[in-house]
């Protein structure tokens, strides 16, 4: 496949997150939505002219590894900074006592988005959020430590293991959580 990474120009990038596309159609691509071509276009086809863009974020390091970070709707600008919740996951988990973790935006005055994390511990493990936040720092930077770090039994699944960012968000705020039919362990939310 003839793939790339490219900024929010469309403009090739290297040794930062950007876009992956697809800069040429694969034998294997989709060619269409079934009774709405103008929808196929719209989704994949018009945010970065001839290239097919479906929603993730990638990078290319120094040596041409490739690295997947994750959806790039659910990205956060944290003091004009964009940061996907697998990269501040990722640095959750470097810490010695984190299973599991997940991150999410929430609306901060001053910072635009700030981070919330959730984290489950290692059995036998006391988690301490503050330690959790100081890797974070270690890893990413002061302005992706978490505002908050929960420490939680489990996290949001659906019935495949995806963590379902969007409940804990939902949570978090106060809102309606809606429909739970695909999450496999509602009691997390409780």
């Amino acid at each position: 496949m003839a793939t790339e990474v490219v900024d929010e120009s469309g403009a090739p990038v290297r040794g930062r997150t950007g876009y992956l596309v697809c800069t040429k159609p694969s034998p294997s691509m989709t060619r269409g939505i079934w009774n709405d071509p103008e929808r196929y276009v719209e989704t994949y086809w018009s945010r970065f002219p001839g290239m097919w863009y479906h929603g993730d974020w990638a990078s290319v390091d120094a040596d041409g590894h490739w690295f997947l970070h994750g959806r790039a709707d659910e990205s956060m600008n944290v003091a004009g900074r964009k940061v996907g919740p697998a990269e501040v996951e990722e640095a959750m988990l470097q810490h010695r006592g984190v299973a599991e973790a997940a991150v999410i935006g929430v609306p901060d005055e001053l910072k635009g988005e700030a981070i919330v994390g959730f984290a489950v511990p290692k059995p036998g493990i006391a988690l301490d959020a503050a330690a959790i936040g100081a890797t974070v720092v270690e890893v990413l930077g002061p302005p992706f430590r978490p505002r908050e770090i929960l420490v939680v039994h489990e996290l949001p699944k659906t019935q495949s293991g995806k963590i379902v960012r969007r409940l804990l968000r939902q949570r978090y705020l106060g809102e309606a959580l809606g429909d739970l039919s695909t999450v496999a362990n509602p009691a997390a939310l409780e």
